[in-house]
């Protein structure tokens, strides 16, 4: 048996054709995952500092807190494989423009912007879009890979949002929607690492074909 044969890639049969994963598929789905991990961890330590610190909240902490986890969500959309590109596009709009109010709100008020929030729900019709964006993540896992923590989080991100949003949650019913989140997002994002890279890479004659049809509709 050749070097060159120990090397080849994997074909792997597809619905509409034979494909191979690159070096730069595989690097892809990495920094996909980094994403997930380093959004999670800011989120769940965000989290933390205000359910469990009894001393007074750095808020300029959680602030920092929540762009790396903007930031990091921003890379995994665009690194993230979804069949539909109309969709896929979608969701990067929604966390574009869930940025941009965050930023705005950093910017345009004295207060922390996460006390501004917490205070002001209607700027969730600004920066909620960005939570969207991540509702988006966890119902295409849970879709594609039936994940237990995902079916839970596409429901309790909502649920959080929008209770607050109307005012129907109580103070301690919020507290706990939002350790589940953390708690499920985390778990998420270890359980990506041992994945196998190929799941999350998908059936590129899919793409391929998708691609095509596109082009002929053009």
């Amino acid at each position: 048996m050749t070097t060159q044969t120990l090397s080849a890639p994997e074909v792997y049969q597809g619905q509409f054709g034979e494909f191979t994963i690159t070096q730069s598929d595989r690097i892809g789905v990495i920094i996909y995952r980094a994403g997930l991990m380093i959004a999670a961890l800011s989120f769940a330590i965000g989290s933390a500092l205000v359910l469990f610190n009894n001393q007074p909240i750095n808020f300029t902490i959680l602030t920092w807190l929540y762009a790396c986890f903007t930031l990091a969500l921003g890379v995994s959309l665009l690194t993230i494989h979804i069949y539909m590109a109309l969709l896929h596009r979608f969701l990067q709009i929604f966390w574009a423009i869930g940025s941009i109010a965050a930023i705005g709100l950093a910017l345009s008020n004295n207060e922390p912007l996460a006390v501004y929030v917490y205070n002001h729900p209607l700027s969730l019709f600004g920066i909620g879009f960005t939570f969207v964006a991540l509702t988006g993540i966890y119902f295409k896992e849970a879709f594609c890979f039936n994940r237990l923590e995902t079916q839970i989080l596409t429901f309790t991100v909502p649920l959080l949002l929008l209770g607050h949003l109307v005012g129907i949650l109580p103070i301690q019913g919020e507290q706990v929607l939002l350790g589940i989140w953390a708690i499920l997002f985390l778990v998420f994002a270890l359980r990506k690492t041992v994945q196998a890279i190929p799941a999350d890479i998908g059936d590129k004659s899919v793409f391929t074909y998708l691609k095509q049809q596109r082009s002929q509709q053009v």
